[in-house]
């Protein structure tokens, strides 16, 4: 089950929701105004491994120079 993030476009609240399927984000609704003018955010995907967590582009993947420094 993922957990979406949201902005909303009426009071600009951003919050996190976890939805079971989804046709269930449609009927997400802000926890501070209750309206359900809201947006889903671009989130970044992270993996977990054992006791450390990562996100899905490590710095080295990130840099622009040679070697990853």
């Amino acid at each position: 089950m993922p957990i979406y993030e949201f902005d909303c476009q009426s009071c600009g609240n951003e919050f996190d929701k976890l939805v079971r399927t989804m046709s269930a984000v449609s009927s997400v609704t802000c926890p501070s105004c209750e309206s359900s003018h809201i947006k889903k955010k671009m989130s970044l995907f992270s993996s977990r491994a054992g006791n450390h967590s990562s996100a899905s582009a490590t710095n080295a993947a990130a840099s622009c120079s040679p070697g990853g420094l």
